[in-house]
């Protein structure tokens, strides 16, 4: 189905299926494409504006659902799908359903009804009626006795289990109903009684608690709760909430919280999923609704770490914005409208004279600053201080450089010349200097000059002039360190001056092999020892504090972590050690 990468110019078709599911868009991408592209197209095509609550939604292979990542490519996600299918859903379900605006508003009304069809937005008899009867003054107006007869209502798909006593009280509070109120009123109160149950905006997630007892996890803007029989059982809302991972099967929450005492306390608690993958996509759903219903804005959000040692330390980055920003966003909106409105209304006369802070004219639109001028773009000249030539360079270098100051005041820098030590020495008719003709041997020339620019100030210049005029520093290194003395002097000398060559070359020689020693350093030496160090380190900590009976280690026992560490994976190992290397009686 998919043809190779170099071919840029393939395009990809998929189907998106709306929140009616008799409603599809036939949408085409191509392979740079990324998921933001698929849903800005269609909130364009939808004339939906509040599109940060929006998602698409898939199914894999192994049946298991996944939101599209607007950040990653489309190719890359869809490339199990055949045929590519996707379905356009409310991700993010608002705590107050009408600050979405237009066709947001309609296409939330919609979720809901598709929630309460499929058991999702789970009430009370009562409860079910009247939003029973909310959909049907929606889609088939005002109770009529002439048109509405029987058991009409039973046409409709309302909910999931929509037996008779329901569908008569649904026909009973229609005709109850105030005559004459259009379908946006009807959508208002479903929208307000919707708001109010404790299933508002909830995704069942199955799940076992510690005792293999069957609930569920829900998450909505208000915080994770679980739900046992269709009622809610516990409920830990956002500010609470101070972690989420999860390890293999094993949903984990960190919680924070005060008590009724006033006592900070903190605790732990997990779910077993039924599978990997089931617990990775309730990790992300969590993670996503608390991040986008928590955070300021998204430039703060950082990658988040969410599998233990056993995940592989799977990692998520919120992209989007969030409910902060998007109601920001909207409050500024209506301020500048506000403004532009009476800015518009109420034009000011300006009756101030013309001066250089308020112009006037073709320099009306020149805002001047009140702050002081800078004096950096003074001339040098008139803005500089007679300085002494000591204070400028330093008493120490008079001999190299001069500083003159003229009339004015300026600063009057000579002509730098380059410092040559040869040149020095001709100029002081030094005549008994001899010349090394010959380099030495096992030091070459590139050494000398080394060790000589380390000691002397000069140094600096003549090591990178060396490729320029090799001989002169040859002669250079040679005149500062291996001046030999004449033929005729005394023997003693040459002696003296022969013990000091072998003595440097020996230096040079250990220093050498003190780097090749360093540069033979390796960090997998180091890394691999440190990790088998650290692995058995761990492993024979936690066979001992599994295998230990002390009252200390009992809560580390019973955390969600050592619990789903020692039924997964240690117990498993020590029954098969046992039974291979065990004494057989």
């Amino acid at each position: 189905m998919f043809k190779s990468k170099q071919e840029g110019s393939l395009v990809y078709k998929c189907t998106v299926r709306l929140l009616d599911d008799s409603d599809v868009v036939e949408c085409e991408f191509q392979a740079f494409h990324k998921g933001i592209y698929l849903l800005d197209y269609l909130c364009g095509e939808l004339n939906i504006k509040e599109k940060d609550y929006f998602g698409l939604r898939y199914v894999d292979s192994s049946k298991q659902r996944h939101w599209l990542d607007l950040a990653k490519s489309l190719i890359k996600q869809s490339k199990e799908l055949d045929p590519i299918l996707f379905s356009l859903r409310v991700k993010f379900y608002p705590a107050d359903p009408f600050r979405l605006t237009g066709i947001s508003r309609i296409m939330l009304y919609k979720q809901l009804k598709r929630d309460l069809r499929h058991g999702r937005l789970y009430c009370s008899f009562g409860e079910a009626a009247a939003l029973g009867a909310l959909i049907v003054q929606e889609e088939l107006g005002d109770y009529n006795e002439k048109i509405h007869i029987g058991d009409y209502v039973s046409s409709l798909e309302l909910a999931l289990r929509q037996t008779e006593s329901l569908e008569k009280k649904i026909i009973e509070l229609h005709k109850k109903r105030e005559v004459g109120q259009d379908s946006f009123s009807a959508i208002y109160d479903f929208l307000g009684i919707a708001r109010t149950l404790e299933t508002y905006g909830i995704e069942p997630h199955p799940v076992k608690d510690h005792r293999g007892s069957q609930l569920y996890i829900g998450i909505n803007n208000s915080g994770i709760s679980t739900f046992i029989a269709g009622k809610r059982s516990q409920h830990f809302r956002w500010n609470e909430v101070h972690k989420i991972n999860f390890e293999g099967k094993m949903f984990i929450a960190h919680l924070s919280y005060t008590d009724a005492s006033r006592e900070p306390k903190k605790h732990t608690i997990g779910f077993k999923c039924p599978s990997g993958a089931a617990c990775r996509y309730l990790w992300r759903c969590a993670i996503e609704q608390m991040l986008f219903f928590t955070l300021p804005n998204s430039e703060n959000a950082a990658v988040v770490s969410g599998g233990g040692f056993f995940s592989w330390g799977t990692k998520f980055r919120y992209t989007g914005r969030t409910e902060r920003e998007i109601l920001t966003e909207n409050i500024n909106a209506l301020r500048e409208q506000k403004i532009n409105g009476s800015s518009s209304s109420k034009r000011k006369a300006s009756s101030v004279p013309a001066t250089p802070s308020s112009p006037q004219g073709e320099l009306s639109q020149i805002r001047y600053s009140s702050l002081p001028r800078s004096t950096m773009s003074e001339p040098l000249g008139s803005s500089i201080i007679p300085m002494n030539r000591n204070h400028v360079f330093g008493a120490h270098n008079q001999d190299q450089s001069t500083c003159l100051i003229d009339s004015n005041g300026c600063i009057q820098m000579p002509i730098l010349e380059p410092v040559c030590e040869e040149a020095r020495l001709r100029s002081s008719n030094i005549e008994n200097v001899n010349y090394l003709t010959n380099p030495l041997t096992g030091l070459p020339y590139r050494d000398l000059i080394e060790h000589s620019s380390t000691e002397f100030g000069s140094g600096y210049d003549q090591a990178r002039k060396n490729k320029e005029n090799t001989k002169q520093y040859t002669g250079y290194a040679s005149k500062q360190y291996y001046s030999l003395p004449n033929p005729n002097s005394n023997s003693s000398a040459g002696m003296t001056v022969t013990k000091k060559v072998d003595n440097f070359s020996n230096m040079h020689k250990n220093s050498v092999h003190s780097a090749k020693t360093l540069r033979k350093f390796r960090l997998l030496h180091a890394f691999i020892p440190s990790v088998i160090f650290v692995a058995f380190a761990m492993a024979g900590t936690a066979v001992f504090i599994m295998e230990s009976e002390s009252d200390l280690f009992e809560q580390i026992r019973n955390s969600p972590e050592m619990i789903c560490l020692r039924f997964h994976y240690y117990q498993p190992l020590k029954d098969f050690f046992l039974q291979k290397f065990g004494r057989k009686d």
